[in-house]
C-alpha cells in the first residue's frame, strides 16, 4: 500500500502519523496554531518531516467543519475560524504538491468504525457521537451521506420539545451543567460524577440521568426507524461505559412498547476506536477518493 501522511486537525492540537503498510507509524502532535499562516507552516512541516523517512503518495486530513467535497471549502464554523469559507483544499494541495483528501472529523471517525471497527460487518450505519453536543454521521452503502447542506449526521439539531434540541438534553456535559445549577451547592459537577451519584441513589442525579437516557433512547429509536440502518454505533467519551448499551436498550424497549406497531429494536454497538479514530478514518476517506493509491506498490 502506498504511504499516506495522515493528519487530524483539532481545536487544541494537530495529530499526525504515516500510514505505512497499513500500520500507523511516526505519530506525533503539535499545538493548533492561532493563525492561518502558522497553520500552513505547521501542516507543511508535518508533510516535509514525513518525506525524510517515507515516500508519501498523498495526505489524508480530518478536520472540524462541514467539508464541501465539490468546492474544497470548509463551510460552517468551528473552534478554528481561520480555516473556513475559502478554497483551502487547492491551497494545501499546492503547498504539499500531493493529492489530498479532506473530511469532517465525525465522518472520519464513522469511516474508521465502518472499515475496521464496530461497523466492519455492515454497509449502512448511523454513527452517533455523544459529547459536548450530539453529532455523527450517516453511512449508506459504505459512503458518507453529506446531504444537500452538508448537515448529514447533525442529529443534535433535532428538536425534542418546544425549546430544547437533542444536544441540550442528551449531552453528558449539558446534563452535568443542569445538575450543577439545580444542586446549587457551590460545586461544579461533570457528567461522570452525575452518573455515579445517580447509581448511588441521589434523587436529583437520577432525575437528570433519566432525562439523558430517555431523550437519547427516543432519538436513536426514531432515527433507526427513519433510516433502518444495519447498526447504530455510539461514540464519544460516555461510549466507554459498559452500562450504556444495556441502559439505553431498557429505555428503548419502553419506547417500543409505547409505539406498539414497532416490531424491532436497533442493534447498538460501542465505538472501537478512541484517539486514533479520526486518523484511521481519514485514510479510508482518501482511499475512497483516490482508489488507485490503495493498490499494492
Amino acid at each position: 500500500m502506498a504511504d499516506l501522511v495522515v493528519i487530524d486537525v483539532g481545536g487544541t492540537s494537530i495529530k499526525y502519523g504515516v500510514m505505512h503498510h497499513d500500520q500507523l507509524e511516526n505519530e506525533g502532535s503539535v499545538a493548533t496554531p492561532p493563525t492561518l499562516a502558522e497553520y500552513y507552516t505547521a501542516m507543511t512541516a508535518i508533510v516535509d518531516q514525513a518525506r525524510t523517512k517515507y515516500q508519501p503518495m498523498g495526505v489524508a486530513i480530518s478536520t472540524p467543519g462541514a467539508v464541501n467535497k465539490k468546492t474544497g471549502v470548509i463551510e460552517g464554523a468551528s473552534a478554528i475560524p481561520y480555516i473556513h469559507n475559502f478554497p483551502i483544499v487547492p491551497e494545501l494541495t499546492r503547498r504539499f504538491n500531493l493529492p489530498i483528501s479532506l473530511e469532517n472529523d465525525a465522518n472520519c471517525a464513522a469511516l474508521a468504525e465502518l472499515s475496521s471497527g464496530a461497523g466492519a460487518d455492515v454497509e449502512n450505519m448511523l454513527f452517533i457521537v455523544i459529547g459536548t453536543g450530539i453529532g455523527g454521521s450517516v453511512i449508506v452503502n459504505n459512503r458518507v451521506i453529506h446531504g444537500r447542506h452538508l448537515f448529514g449526521g447533525e442529529f443534535g439539531y433535532m428538536l425534542v420539545d418546544d425549546k430544547n434540541t437533542l444536544s441540550d438534553v442528551a449531552s453528558p456535559v449539558h446534563m452535568a451543567r443542569r445538575y450543577t445549577a439545580r444542586k446549587a451547592d457551590g460545586k461544579k459537577y461533570d457528567g461522570k460524577t452525575v452518573f455515579a451519584l445517580a447509581d448511588q441513589g441521589d434523587a436529583l442525579a437520577k432525575e437528570e440521568t433519566g432525562i439523558f437516557f430517555s431523550s437519547l433512547a427516543r432519538a436513536i429509536f426514531n432515527l433507526s426507524y427513519a433510516f433502518d440502518p444495519d447498526k447504530v454505533v455510539l461514540g464519544g467519551g460516555v461510549s466507554q461505559a459498559d452500562w450504556l448499551i444495556p441502559t439505553l436498550t431498557t429505555y428503548m424497549q419502553a419506547v417500543k412498547e409505547k409505539v406498539g406497531i414497532a416490531p424491532w429494536l436497533p442493534e447498538l454497538a460501542l465505538a472501537h476506536y478512541r484517539s486514533q479514530a479520526n486518523l484511521m478514518g481519514a485514510v479510508v476517506d482518501f482511499r475512497q477518493q483516490y482508489p488507485a493509491t490503495a493498490s499494492p506498490q
